[in-house]
């Protein structure tokens, strides 16, 4: 079961395709298997699952890696399109309140918007109310 981004297998997938931020070729085609296993079971499907596709996706889109090889866009480019598929279908099994902007983001980076998806991930509850308060006193 997962317990928090240090367990397993979260980790050393963290470690392997998205580094700090940093991205590789691998990565891209780590992709659609990582979408697919989401989707293959949403009930088990923890929102790294989503997270990780949509961060990858984020640094290839800021330019954090190496181009995506020819051989590996469509399958990558599909999965990430896919994405809001995924996450409509893991939706009823997730409650935890770190869903909620994962699954913005990634609709957004399926939309092919990083920085809109980079931005959603950056809200998390404690920056919330001081975002609402700025936004409101504009």
């Amino acid at each position: 079961s997962y317990t928090s981004y240090e367990s397993e297998p979260y980790f050393s997938l963290w470690s392997a395709l998205c580094h700090q931020g940093d991205v590789y070729s691998a990565s891209y085609a780590a992709v659609p298997h990582i979408v697919h296993v989401a989707e293959d079971n949403p009930a088990m499907a923890h929102w790294d699952l989503v997270l990780l596709p949509t961060c990858i996706e984020i640094a290839r889109l800021e330019g954090r890696g190496p181009q995506l090889p020819a051989q590996l866009a469509d399958a990558c480019n599909s999965a990430i399109r896919h994405l809001p598929v995924v996450i409509a279908s893991m939706h009823e099994y997730q409650t935890g309140e770190e869903f909620a902007p994962v699954a913005a983001a990634g609709i957004a980076i399926a939309c092919g918007q990083a920085g809109l998806a980079k931005s959603i991930l950056e809200l998390t509850p404690d920056v919330v109310p001081d975002f609402l308060a700025w936004v409101m006193a504009r």
